[in-house]
């Protein structure tokens, strides 16, 4: 097996064994200054990659680590696999997925333990509230995170299928704003959208049934892309951000933002694209062009981006950004993100040496749970 070599800045006192996550998964052995990656595991739910990652497991278990580090989530297959452990032979460490995205950032830059405003958008990863975060500012360190701002969350109809139909996300950012009246509205995909289809989702958005909440950033990209390209489906995830992206990079004038809405809830900050939504409907009736309004949304998102940080600088005095999560794969958002914060004059850093998805998760991880104990 073909490890990666990551060089740390501090000692691990003890050798951690970390499992990683879901997709794009790998696993980290890291001891004394040298953190190894195993190589990529795409999907645990294939028998395939599960095989690879058992082997994978079995070899690093062999060096003998002291703590074994995984994710909060009880449904991933890297997690479930502890209990093959014998709990008595090894210290356990649930780490929480964005605190983990955040951390291997900071290891892979050589950052000493200090702290930092964590940005981490992505697909999805458990919270201590048991709701999926995925847009998510931390202000946090090598060993503890706190949660001070995050997109506006709201309930995922059916769960990991609103993944594969992700009308059913722009549907919800439609209700909230418009209620039933939404399916009145004259933009295509909405006239795609059977009203008995709705009646169910919204029997279930009501009830809760298989809706769990979430802040997830990647979700907000799908929701506008689907609107945009009036695509109620996908084939496989991030397809609609992807594209979203292509077009967006076909539009060269500069156009201004959408607007959002940033405040104060109980102590939490919350950015609320509803005013975005809003405005993504009128141009979708004036028939805008789809590279327009894909550049628009970006830069919206560049935006928020840069008003939280501001606001948590502020209240914190901390001029470090850390950005990582899968939705920083788009180079353009990230172009336009390091563009805004460089102007306020912040030190950003961000992925070099391994990618900023999932994959990188098990180092965080493990420097961690070797910060913890």
């Amino acid at each position: 097996m073909k490890l990666k070599k990551i060089k740390l800045d501090h000692k691990i006192k003890k050798p951690v064994l970390s499992l990683g996550s879901q997709r794009k998964n790998t696993l980290c052995f890291a001891q004394g200054y040298i953190a190894y990656l195993s190589p990529e595991h795409p999907d645990l739910n294939n028998p395939q990659d599960f095989f690879s990652f058992q082997n994978d497991f079995k070899y690093l278990l062999r060096k003998k680590p002291r703590i074994i580090a995984y994710d909060l989530h009880p449904e991933y297959q890297s997690t479930k696999y502890i209990f093959y452990l014998k709990p008595n032979t090894y210290h356990l460490e649930p780490i929480q997925h964005h605190h983990a995205h955040i951390v291997s950032c900071m290891a892979e830059n050589s950052l000493k333990n200090q702290k930092v405003i964590g940005v981490a958008f992505d697909g999805a990863g458990l919270g201590i509230d048991n709701h999926f975060w995925g847009g998510e500012f931390f202000i946090c360190d090598y060993q503890n995170y706190q949660r001070m701002a995050h997109l506006r969350e709201i309930p995922l109809i059916g769960a990991e299928q609103a993944i594969m139909e992700p009308w059913r996300v722009a549907a919800t950012w439609l209700y909230l704003i418009y209620g039933d009246k939404f399916l009145n509205l004259k933009i295509d995909l909405v006239k795609r959208i059977k009203r008995k289809n709705w009646g169910v989702l919204k029997e279930m958005y009501l009830s809760g049934f298989n809706s769990p909440l979430t802040s997830s950033a990647g979700r907000l990209f799908d929701a506008a892309a689907s609107l945009i390209f009036n695509l109620p489906k996908v084939n496989i995830e991030a397809e609609l951000a992807i594209r979203l992206e292509n077009a967006a990079r076909d539009y060269r004038l500069k156009k201004k933002g959408y607007k959002f809405s940033f405040y104060n809830n109980k102590g939490f900050y919350i950015i609320d694209p509803i005013p975005l939504f809003r405005e993504l409907v009128s141009d979708l009736k004036a028939k805008e062009d789809n590279s327009k309004m894909a550049y628009r949304f970006h830069l919206t998102m560049a935006q928020m981006i840069r008003r939280a940080v501001v606001t948590l600088r502020h209240k914190t005095k901390i001029n470090q950004v850390v950005l990582s999560g899968g939705v920083f794969q788009n180079n353009l958002l990230l172009k336009l993100t390091l563009d805004l914060l460089y102007k306020e004059r912040f030190w950003v850093l961000c992925h070099r040496k391994l990618s900023c998805n999932d994959s990188s998760i098990s180092l965080g991880q493990a420097i961690i749970a070797n910060s913890r104990r």
